[in-house]
């Protein structure tokens, strides 16, 4: 593995140091003049040439490939790049790979410790630098330019880059970003988040490469028509997961909740003739799989409440994207005949809610006071810390609607009242009974839902566009929502492992215009000095909170906000800072270590994210695992160990032999499944009349292929001509239209053999022989007819 990864042209770099690269950083391209951040330096032997990188003209590939120089280093990260590899390449010498078992990892502790007590200041390493920098103008106020009607993709990104445990983890967690899946949307996010972050403060970048990548993903984005920012969000954020994602181990999954195998993914039906709701723009059916869930609960047309589910995604996998924006919702069914309770859990990232009207409000609220305890409109205990300014304008504005016609302005809406339409109780009668499982008949029924797992950000959609047959229609009703302290007590389950639920908004997205057309701002706080700023593509302008609260809300993202996990930091900051002598040195989650020091809930210790089930680290991790993992001192491991529980505990890093000798069985395995169907296969094909042909699946042949090419490390299950074959006269038949491919019968007694399953589905069997007894009697047959 270390040769494999090991770089032969790191011979022509020449005497660099870290002083040089620095000063080089603060230059600029020598073709064309543009500054940083995203400039490289050419590492050849005496070679002094800065180019630019693909944010501009990408003067740094064009020098490589014109002086046929292979090294260059980016100014920023100090990453390093071969241009011959086509891979990052490393210096500093990596430890061996050898057996258990082997010497002890040496990290160098001179690197790790000082990241880990800088990272756990509370406003993340870069954020305190930064202010100390500069405190008249902080990092992260960078624009996007507006690169074709792309102002719903800026003010998306925007958002999403002022949201800390996400950004933290691209800019303190870059070795964590690998992926081999085409388009690699995540290493042009995590550019994208470094030039924004940049310690230069540019005025605004161009997102290019994210727009190309995001392209290449979802086609409706190709072109340069209008899109819809939510559209964009889900799109990125699946794709972020999808190429970001490792699969638990069952030491993980035990640790994750209550909602391991019970998670459900899928769309539930929006109430959109009781609440005046609506999809967002330009959108997509992403759920698949009804919120029937488990069988429970048929689909109805119309009848439920909508929940915004990614594509269907395996509970047994996990990303930096699932971690911090996945949620669960709980939902149950009551038979009102027999009073059966079917429940289903649903993950959720998102939450798209309904904006009700003035005769919707006023049901709501009259079952509100019936049946549920009083809840609040804007939360009071917010004015203290956002002053009396906003508490006079929102008294002001509450007045001027009291005096003014609803017809004209319309009711007053508040966010908590959307959040009660999305959660109020469903009845299901008339034509949407309930088909109940008890009774074997359709029952009326009531369908309610609480959230069962908070997520980290919360993040909420209004669903402001409708789109009819012939027309479409925005909803402009202004709905109030609090800058601090949402409290989302009132819509969860009892059964809620969640401690902390309250949130603070860290960035909404506003739409000004028709449904037709407009354009997307984003109001955001940054996280260094507390201020809001409007983002307005390249343009960043510091505003009053108060313009923030009067804005037409479309996507709001909510932080959890806990005192407690702040004093958490500042106890483990102390414990670091005491340097007290300790024999052990431990290896921490570089991840984990993320989430302590951004979450509100950063759950127990996971260093199963970078061990193997053996304890030890998987061979295609040990070459990087300096990117994995943070030395503490042994006062830290423990105060954090009694605090958050988890683990395991790890003082001794070394390269798992099990998983190696796994690792060489697979390969072997592989090899020799794809080498004999090969042989076979050539044998079949020179039969020029073969007695029988057998069909397989293609379905299920795929995934064989898939396995054995090393594309998917999970060998298929048996297999499966299920859904190819039909019975007739007792005989199973090739169903017409099916998708299968024809194999030689020993090519499926070998697939057979190995996997098992079928059944066998044969369009040629082998033709018996004629009787010479019966074609006897036949002929004498025919004479005597020929005789009569």
């Amino acid at each position: 593995m270390a040769e494999q990864d090991a770089c032969p042209h790191l011979d022509s770099i020449g005497e660099v140091t870290k002083e040089d690269l620095i000063q080089k950083s603060k230059g600029t391209c020598q073709s064309c003049g543009a500054g940083g951040p995203n400039l490289w330096a050419c590492l050849q032997n005496d070679c002094p040439y800065v180019g630019c990188g693909e944010s501009y003209s990408d003067h740094s590939t064009l020098h490589a490939q014109a002086k046929k120089h292979n090294l260059t280093v980016n100014l920023t990260t100090f990453r390093i790049w071969c241009y011959v590899c086509e891979r990052e390449v490393f210096l500093e010498h990596r430890p061996a790979l050898v057996p258990v078992p082997a010497a002890p990892h040496h990290c160098k502790a001179t690197e790790q410790v000082p990241f880990f007590k800088l990272s756990l200041i509370l406003n993340t390493i870069f954020l305190k630098n930064a202010q100390n920098e500069d405190e008249l103008k902080p990092r992260g106020l960078t624009g996007m330019k507006n690169i074709g009607n792309s102002c719903y993709m800026n003010a998306a990104l925007q958002a999403l880059s002022n949201c800390p445990p996400l950004t933290q983890f691209f800019l303190d967690c870059s070795g964590l970003v690998r992926t081999d899946k085409k388009p690699a949307l995540c290493k042009s996010y995590q550019k994208l988040i470094s030039e924004l972050w940049h310690k230069k403060r540019p005025s605004y970048v161009v997102p290019t490469s994210l727009s190309h990548g995001i392209k290449l993903v979802n086609p409706m984005f190709r072109g340069y028509a209008q899109q819809d920012t939510q559209e964009f969000l889900r799109c990125l954020m699946d794709q972020l997961h999808e190429e970001l994602k490792e699969p638990l181990t069952e030491c993980n999954m035990s640790g994750e909740g209550s909602d391991g195998e019970e998670r459900r993914d899928g769309d539930r039906s929006p109430s959109e003739d009781e609440f005046l709701s609506c999809d967002s723009g330009s959108s997509s059916d992403r759920g698949e799989g009804g919120g029937a869930g488990d069988g429970e609960l048929p689909v109805q047309d119309e009848s439920q409440l909508l929940l915004s589910a990614r594509k269907k995604k395996q509970s047994h996998y996990r990303s930096v994207i699932s971690d911090i924006f996945d949620g669960s919702i709980l939902s149950l069914v009551q038979c009102l005949t027999c009073d059966r309770v079917s429940t289903t859990v649903e993950t959720f990232q998102d939450l798209s809610l309904p904006i009700p009207g003035k005769e919707d409000l006023a049901k709501l609220h009259s079952s509100i006071h019936q049946n549920l305890p009083v809840k609040t409109g804007v939360c009071p205990d917010s004015y203290g810390s956002q002053g009396w300014i906003s508490y006079i304008m929102d008294s002001i504005r509450r007045f001027v609607v009291s005096c003014i016609p609803s017809w004209f302005w319309g009711p007053m809406v508040t966010l908590e009242d959307c959040l009660a339409a999305f959660f109020a109780a469903d009845e299901l009668k008339g034509d949407n009974m309930y088909s109940c499982e008890r009774c074997k008949k359709l029952r009326n029924g009531v369908k309610y839902c609480k959230v069962l797992k908070l997520p980290e950000i919360l993040c909420i959609h209004l669903k402001r566009f409708r789109h009819e047959v012939m027309y479409s229609f925005k909803i402009s009703s202004h709905v109030s929502f609090p800058l601090e302290g949402l409290d989302m007590r009132p819509f969860l389950a009892k059964e809620s492992p969640s401690q902390v639920t309250t949130y603070d908004l860290l960035s909404v997205i506003c739409h000004h215009g028709t449904a037709g057309s407009g354009h997307y701002i984003a109001y955001c706080q940054n996280v260094i000095n507390g201020q809001w700023y409007e983002f307005d593509d390249q343009y960043v302008t510091e505003v009053h909170e108060t313009v923030v609260q009067n804005a037409e809300a479309y996507v709001l993202f909510y932080r959890k906000s806990s005192e407690e996990s702040v004093r958490e930091r500042q106890k483990v900051v102390a414990l670091a800072n005491m340097k007290e002598p300790s024999l052990l040195q431990f290896y921490i989650s570089r991840e984990w270590l993320n989430k302590f020091n951004t979450f509100a809930e950063p759950g127990p210790i996971s260093n199963h994210t970078f061990l193997c089930q053996h304890g030890g680290i998987p061979p295609n991790k040990y070459h990087y695992i300096d990117d994995l993992v943070v030395i503490v001192p042994q006062n830290v491991w423990e105060y954090l160990y009694n605090s958050f529980g988890g683990g395991p505990a790890v003082n001794h890093l070394y390269m798992c032999a099990i998983c190696q000798v796994e690792i060489e069985a697979l390969a072997k395995r592989r090899k020799m499944e794809i080498d004999t169907f090969i042989k076979l296969n050539k044998e079949f094909q020179a039969e020029e009349a073969p007695t029988v042909i057998l069909c397989i699946s293609m379905q299920w042949f795929r995934e064989w292929e898939s396995f054995v090419k090393g594309k998917d490390n999970e060998p298929p299950g048996p297999i499966d001509n299920s859904k190819i074959g039909v019975m007739k006269g007792g005989h199973v038949q090739l169903k017409q239209g099916a998708d299968y491919g024809q194999i030689s019968e020993e090519t499926w007694q070998y697939l057979l053999g190995i996997y098992g399953g079928g059944p066998e589905i044969a369009v040629r069997q082998t033709v018996a022989p004629a009787d010479p007894d019966s074609l006897h009697g036949e002929r004498k047959i025919e004479a005597e007819t020929r005789a009569l």
